[in-house]
């Protein structure tokens, strides 16, 4: 069923891509792509010939010739627009489910003195106060100034966990469109209508408002600059023609200009910035701009936080270490005992790892025990059994002045045991009953799985990665080591971040990072690339060129990939379709001269059957190259990690050498078909 739906989602986006082609075909849009615009020009003329073959001096074949010229580039822009409107077809349609999202919804404006009036959404200005209750659709974008909910945020993420928001710190900013699953909120507004986090997501993801990248305005530069030779060229052909007495006809000039003009790479330019635009937003991350994307793909250096980014923030048990006279298994059963309600992350952990350990749960007089929960003040958590007896873990100066108290005696090697983990990174807390310690357990961040290999691959690439953490400079060498990053900054403070960008930049070099707090928002606005998380502070997200929506800050490893493989399409295909008019240039040349001009027969490689053969197989070639390629541009060329020396032999083998040979092979195809079909 999924599969049939996503068939006919498909067709239907097909079926408007091929009516948005013809659309497309109003001047006032064809001339932001010269060189498309110069074949519609052309088109028009060959349909004027079709209509009247003795309309220009000089324009004397027949009628026949002309109709199939202008088919033949009449489909070449339709295929051209067909290539673009495809691309825009997916960002038209997320923007329709978005704007079932942004559907009009009311809210509860909150008077001075405290009274609650409904008012609709299109209402709300900056600053407004607005409470949101259980069930209830956010109205728009803001920030929580009073209470505690769990935020469904399905309708932009596609998450359907929910995720818990509170007032204050880095976790308090709400989108418009989501709902809130439990509790209520009172949000600030922070946008005024038209201005929210969706209503920019729907103007970015539809193709027809993308503004075109500094590398995409540099490439339709160059390409409208080879346009203008090629149509020198042909233009000094007419009297290069009389003097040998060869006649050429428009319509074989406007054949000849379209097939030597780079029209495939013409066709396809629009077409692969929006598809790369598209994909980042499949990876659920929202770039405020093509220049953020292949800004992505320019990286030299990676600024990425260690909490949260390379490792996952919470604690986790590692290994339980006995004190002396303790066995291995005693402290991990105590290890158990401490932590069997222990509900925190870090207590889960212990559980898991001590019953991975072996372990045994189940002891009654510990499911009956009263559970003591950790505070600042003693710093320690547990349990009280019915008979009195203490379970205890916590910081170890703590657990030590606890024992004392009861009279127990500290282990020789406690403090020996604490400072080792401490030197490795880690947080060791001790476990005890009664006045006896029995052991400490070694709780550490751990690195994400995978990073180690991630890195590989961008230093493959030349990317440089560096953590910013705020540990001391012991424990981000640990973890630095561990995950495999380049280099590490420790104790880290929000200017040192901007300090790091900086100096990166002054060495020429693009710097990317990730962030999510307001403390963050200068050194993402400082960053060529900066990802802000969806869950974080409005300023953050303001600051950043890109927000991802799953809040996972991991997402900028697979942005930069998402870039590089961006501009290696667009290489790529530039590099084949220059190739190809090298084919093209030996099919129809010698074509044309070879009768008044015997010598060029060396030339004729192809042995085409006649010169209305060879103009009508190369620009049929011409046209039919744009559809062809057409899935090559919306999913891109595929991405490997390697130094960009041999990224750039392995595209000039590929698609230089593959556009020159595929269009010898081609045109020979057509040549033998219309040939033989008597077409020409």
């Amino acid at each position: 069923m999924a599969a049939a739906s996503k068939k006919t989602y498909a067709k239907r986006i097909v079926v408007q891509a091929a009516a948005d082609a013809f659309k497309k075909l109003n001047p006032a849009v064809m001339i932001g792509n010269p060189v498309m615009f110069i074949v519609e020009v052309g088109t028009l003329i060959t349909l004027l010939l079709a209509i009247k073959p003795d309309l220009f001096v000089g324009s004397g074949t027949g009628r026949g010739y002309n109709i199939a010229v202008f088919v033949i580039l009449l489909f070449t822009v339709l295929f051209a627009n067909f290539a673009e409107a495809l691309a825009e077809g997916r960002g038209k349609a997320q923007a329709d489910t978005l704007r079932k999202t942004k559907s009009e919804t009311t809210a509860k404006l909150v008077h001075k003195d405290g009274s609650l009036k409904q008012v609709s959404s299109t209402q709300l200005r900056k600053g407004d106060i607005i409470r949101v209750d259980t069930g209830e659709i956010i109205p728009t974008d803001g920030e929580i100034v009073e209470g505690l909910a769990s935020i469904d945020e399905s309708a932009i993420t596609g998450e359907s966990a929910p995720v818990i928001k509170e007032a204050g710190g880095d976790f308090s900013s709400v989108t418009g469109g989501t709902r809130v699953a439990s509790d209520f909120i009172v949000v600030q507004v922070m946008t005024d209508p038209g201005e929210s986090f969706l209503d920019r997501m729907i103007a970015l993801v539809e193709g027809a408002k993308r503004q075109k990248t500094p590398n995409e305005i540099a490439l339709t530069t160059l390409l409208a600059v080879l346009t203008m030779i090629f149509l020198v060229v042909i233009m000094t052909l007419v009297p290069m023609a009389d003097y040998l007495d060869v006649k050429l006809d428009i319509a074989t000039l406007i054949a000849l200009l379209v097939c030597l003009i780079p029209t495939t790479i013409g066709g396809l330019l629009s077409a692969i910035g929006i598809a790369g635009m598209d994909r980042v937003t499949q990876y659920n991350v929202l770039a405020m701009s093509g220049k953020a994307v292949e800004a992505a793909g320019d990286i030299d250096t990676l600024i990425l936080d260690k909490t949260g980014t390379i490792t996952y923030g919470n604690r986790m048990a590692s290994e339980f270490m006995p004190v002396s006279g303790v066995s291995l298994q005693e402290v991990t059963q105590a290890s158990l005992r401490a932590s069997m309600k222990d509900e925190t992350p870090e207590g889960r952990s212990i559980v898991e790892l001590a019953l991975k350990l072996g372990a045994m749960p189940g002891n009654p007089a510990d499911e009956a025990a009263e559970p003591v929960a950790f505070t600042a003040e003693t710093r320690m958590s547990g349990l009280d059994l019915a008979d009195g007896t203490k379970i205890r873990k916590g910081a170890v100066d703590a657990m030590k002045r606890y024992v004392a108290a009861q009279g127990g005696v500290i282990p020789g090697n406690l403090d020996e045991t604490a400072n080792r983990i401490a030197k490795a990174g880690g947080t060791p807390l001790a476990v005890a009953i009664g006045d006896r310690i029995f052991g400490v357990i070694y709780l550490k961040d751990t690195v994400k799985p995978g990073l180690k290999e991630r890195f590989a691959e961008l230093r493959g690439m030349g990317i440089k990665t560096i953590m910013c953490t705020g540990d001391n400079p012991l424990t981000a060498a640990t973890i630095a080591l561990e995950a495999g990053v380049d280099d590490f900054i420790a104790e880290a403070k929000p200017e040192d971040k901007i300090a790091a960008i900086r100096k990166e930049q002054q060495e020429g070099k693009l710097v990317a990072m990730t962030g999510d707090g307001t403390n963050d928002a200068p050194a993402l606005a400082q960053a060529d690339v900066g990802l802000a998380m969806n869950s974080g502070t409005m300023a953050a997200k303001e600051a950043a060129n890109m927000i991802d929506l799953d809040s996972d800050p991991t997402k900028l490893l697979s942005v930069v990939a998402i870039g590089k493989q961006l501009l290696i399409t667009r290489g790529a295909l530039t590099t084949f379709s220059i190739a190809n008019d090298i084919a093209k240039y030996f099919a129809i040349i010698p074509a044309l001269f070879i009768l008044a001009m015997p010598q060029l027969q060396s030339l004729n490689i192809m042995n085409l059957a006649s010169p209305k053969s060879a103009i009508l197989s190369a620009l049929i070639f011409n046209a039919i190259i744009i559809p062809l390629l057409i899935p090559v541009a919306m999913k891109g060329v595929k991405y490997r990690a390697m130094s960009a020396d041999r990224l750039l032999m392995r595209n000039v083998l590929m698609f230089g050498i593959g556009g020159v040979i595929v269009p010898f092979a081609g045109i020979k195809i057509i040549d033998l078909v219309l040939h033989g079909l008597r077409l020409a």
